[in-house]
Parts: structure tokens; C-alpha cells; sequence
């Protein structure tokens, strides 16, 4: 990491296998996306730390990301959680030799990894964001979720305006804690879903439940029985949320639609994969399955 002496950008050097634009490409796949914007390969990112708005503009150079503030400095300590998170949302730290070591021999994964080559897995790493948005996503598609996070965002959450772009940060858990079921059903959130992000929110806001706790759980076996304790929460959501805001390289979400089509369409099948095929394949991926997941469903949204 590089500050500059103007003490308003930081530059993150990147491991050789990453492709910014591989990632941007995933960030990009919905324009009804409301949590960050992307304009000429520039990412907006809005966070908010310790009370304090802080928006990255964020590209990419001579395998550095290059982050500016354009609204003001931040602290010497905020910069360092706005790296952190970074790192932490391209998976900036995970060696992916031996994935690729893995899958360039593997039949089904060998195309994949060669045309989407330097793709990581972006994550989510706020827990309650990560949540909230599994349970969003349970059983519609993924048009109809974008759009339910929008109006919950716009609704609930809150925003910075810089030279005419609105920029939104995700709701606080304290905030939906206070909803009734009914402010959020209102957005046509199902009443469960409703129930469950406000049972969740309520949970987190008293210290109940929370990223620290969960990363003290002894493996991911014990890490995924918590989570599943949650109401609302099944497999596929804390399989989900074990990928995206722990980035867990195991976790399999073998229910995942997404999945079955991208194998689907891979295999040349007539069917979906079937659940015994799809436990072979993950024992094909042992330690890698979550980035096999990610890459096929990269594969879903290639430009025809």
C-alpha cells in the first residue's frame, strides 16, 4: 500500500492473478444495483466508518487499485478500514495457484477458469448486508431481488450526493431493528422475508449476533449450524453467506439454481445436474468449491 503525499489516495498493490476488469464485470451485472456505481471503469463506493461518509472512487493501474477520496481526507484509521475492506471485497489476499492448478485439469471448470482468468470472488463483507441480502434473494429471481434491495436501500438506508450522483450505504441493523413487519412488507417483501430481516437486525443490534462471534466458531461445519439456528436462514443461505462475507473456499450451495443451470449449460445437458452428480463434483472441487461456484456463475451472464 502507497499513500500519496496529496494524503487523499492510497494505492493497493494486487497478486499477479487478478483482472479488475473480470470484477468489475460481476459488479456491473444489474443496473438496478444501488450500492455502488460504475462510470468508465471507475467504481463509487460509499462506506460508512465511525460516523463518517467516505466515498472511494476506486480504478485500476499497473496492478495497483488506485482509490481517491473526492468528498475529504479521511483519518489515518479510516484509510485503514477503507483498505481493509477492499481487500477484503476482492478477496485481495486468497492465493488462487492451487485453484487454478485444480481446475485448468478439470473438465468442467478448464474453460471457465481460462476465460474468466484473475475473477475473485466479491464478496460482502458486512454480515448483516450479507444476510439480508441471501434472504432477498431466496426463491425469485435475481431482476426481482436487485429490485427489492433498491427500494430497501432507498427506504431504510442512507446516502451522499457528490456532483449530482446520489451514493447509498446499506441499512444499519440498529435502524431495521426498529421497522415493524409491515414497514418493510410495504416494498412487497414477503411478511416472512419481512419477519426474518427484522428478527435478524433485532439480533445483531443487541450484540446477540455479530461477524466476531461466528469467527470464533472451531470450523465451518459449527459456523454453518449457527447460522442455520437463525430463522430464515437454511443450507443455501448460510452456504451463501459462508462464500460471500466469510469467504469460506469450501462452502457448496448444492441447492443453488444458478449452479445447476451454469453446469447445465456446460455439460451440454438436456436436464439439470442431478443432487448425486452434484456431490461428485464437489468432491472434484474439494477446498475449491466455492470458487468453482463463483466461476459458473460468471459463465450465466457472458454477453451472447
Amino acid at each position: 500500500m502507497k499513500q500519496s503525499d496529496e494524503k487523499c489516495h492510497i494505492e493497493l498493490s494486487t497478486p499477479m492473478l487478478f483482472n479488475y476488469d473480470e470484477c468489475l464485470l460481476f459488479l456491473a451485472r444489474s443496473d438496478q444495483e444501488i450500492l455502488h456505481t460504475i462510470k468508465d471503469k471507475i467504481l463509487y463506493k460509499l462506506l460508512k466508518i465511525n460516523n463518517e461518509f467516505i466515498l472511494c472512487k476506486i480504478g485500476y493501474s499497473a496492478q495497483k487499485i488506485q482509490v481517491h477520496f473526492p468528498l475529504k481526507t479521511p483519518s489515518k484509521a479510516a484509510v485503514e478500514q477503507v483498505i481493509a475492506y477492499i481487500r477484503e471485497w476482492f478477496d485481495l489476499d486468497r492465493n488462487l495457484a492451487p485453484f487454478y492448478n485444480m481446475a485448468q485439469q478439470d473438465a468442467i471448470l478448464q474453460q471457465p477458469v481460462k476465460k474468466y482468468y484473475g475473477l475473485r470472488i466479491i464478496g460482502i463483507p458486512d454480515l448483516f448486508e450479507a444476510l439480508v441480502w441471501a434472504i432477498i434473494g431466496q426463491q425469485i429471481n435475481l431482476t426481482f431481488a436487485y429490485t427489492l434491495k433498491k427500494r430497501f436501500v432507498e427506504h431504510f438506508g442512507e446516502s451522499v450526493t457528490y456532483k449530482g450522483e446520489t451514493y447509498w450505504v446499506f441499512p444499519t441493523c440498529e435502524k431495521i431493528a426498529s421497522l415493524e413487519v409491515e414497514d418493510v412488507q410495504a416494498l412487497q417483501f414477503t411478511v416472512r422475508k419481512a419477519e426474518y430481516i427484522i428478527t435478524i437486525a433485532q439480533a445483531m443490534a443487541s450484540g446477540e449476533l455479530n461477524k466476531e462471534k461466528l469467527l470464533k466458531e472451531q470450523n465451518r461445519t459449527s459456523m454453518k449450524k449457527f447460522l442455520m439456528a437463525i430463522r430464515g436462514v437454511g443450507a443455501w443461505t448460510a452456504d451463501y453467506v459462508l462464500m460471500k462475507c466469510f469467504h469460506d473456499p469450501t462452502s457448496f450451495p448444492i441447492a443453488d439454481v444458478g449452479l445447476h443451470n451454469a453446469l447445465k449449460m456446460q455439460l451440454a445437458l438436456d436436464r439439470k445436474p442431478t443432487i448425486d452428480e452434484l456431490k461428485e463434483f464437489e468432491a472434484q472441487w474439494q477446498g475449491w468449491q466455492a470458487y468453482a461456484t463463483f466461476y459458473l456463475w460468471r459463465s450465466l451472464y457472458d454477453k451472447v
